[in-house]
């Protein structure tokens, strides 16, 4: 089974284990079989208005095996990072959740309530209560010089009636009114896959997200294996068209999955071969034999497509056929 060739699992948490408040159909039992083949599990997530302990509540409610010390999330990595830019006790704006604001005064600094009080430095995360006059502070303290830190860039967030506008949607909006660019603590970078795994003391871990963009390009720039669930932002349409850096090495339906073994993909003379599908690329465009809603396809024609283009800085959309 796949999972066998790991040590842990660096789970996200939205769009992987739940939507909203309510569990992915199968997600914590298959999360919960980990520990029974000797796989450690941390989710690492970029939702900065919830603790560590809320989120392990959390999870343990819907089924999960979760602890506070295996949650690793952006509050933290952000406050960790304002840390180390500028002095202890200085002011700093926070515009986020209560739990934001706890790790800011945890590593000594002082919160600053308006851009009046002159802050050191602006820290953004994602919270349902921001509001305009929260963004209309911040860029008044960042167009007077100060630091801007943000916990996360995700432009959207999973909710239980859809998808609704993330952190970065907002971080977009002040940026849009100052013309600063932001430090981010979160994914993609790869600071928070690289602590969780030391502490795991995971030799080979596995990051398994929804979305390429932060998951899949952190789990990569992090140096370790990646893949990508269809439960959450992401589906086989956009993974094919994916920038070289966010593709995943594999691609599942489900997190129960990562206990089947994962199929076979090769290459025949000019096509690639997985299960029954078959997939090749002539003049831009592929052809694959085999269903849409088979996987297999989606698996064939991603290696097909990204082995005709292996150096692609940018999201294509290439046109795809499908013969039986």
């Amino acid at each position: 089974m796949l999972i066998s060739a790991f040590d842990a699992v660096l789970s996200d948490l939205d769009g992987v284990v739940y939507t909203g408040p309510n569990a992915i159909e199968g997600a914590p039992e298959a999360l919960g079989r980990l520990a029974g083949v000797g796989v450690e599990l941390a989710y690492i997530t970029n939702n900065a208005s919830r603790s560590p302990e809320v989120v392990a509540r959390h999870l343990r409610k819907l089924g999960a095996p979760a602890e506070a010390s295996t949650v690793f999330g952006s509050a933290d990595a952000g406050a960790d990072l304002l840390a180390e830019r500028i002095p202890a006790q200085s002011k700093v704006l926070v515009v986020g959740s209560a739990y934001l604001r706890d790790c800011v005064v945890s590593r000594g600094f002082a919160l600053a309530e308006s851009a009046d009080e002159s802050p050191v430095a602006v820290i953004q995360g994602f919270d349902p209560e921001v509001n305009w006059c929260d963004l209309a502070e911040a860029a008044h303290a960042l167009n007077a010089g100060a630091l801007w830190v943000v916990t996360n860039t995700d432009m959207t967030i999973p909710r239980a009636r859809g998808m609704a506008p993330g952190n970065g949607s907002l971080v977009r909006a002040v940026s849009s009114a100052t013309s600063v660019k932001p430090v981010v603590a979160g994914k993609p970078e790869p600071l928070l896959f690289h602590v969780a795994a030391e502490q795991l003391e995971a030799a080979k871990p596995l990051v398994v997200g929804d979305r390429l963009d932060t998951d899949i390009l952190g789990g990569n720039r992090a140096g370790f294996a990646t893949a990508v669930v269809l439960t959450g932002v992401d589906d086989p349409e956009s993974i094919l068209g994916a920038p070289t850096d966010q593709r995943p090495r594999y691609l599942l339906g489900t997190l129960a999955e990562l206990y089947a073994d994962y199929p076979i993909v090769q290459a025949t003379g000019k096509q690639i071969v997985c299960g029954q599908a078959r997939a090749g690329v002539e003049n831009g465009k592929i052809t694959v034999t085999g269903s849409r809603e088979d996987l297999n396809s989606w698996r064939a024609a991603c290696c097909a497509w990204w082995y005709a283009n292996p150096h692609s800085t940018e999201r294509t959309t290439p046109e795809i056929s499908f013969s039986s």
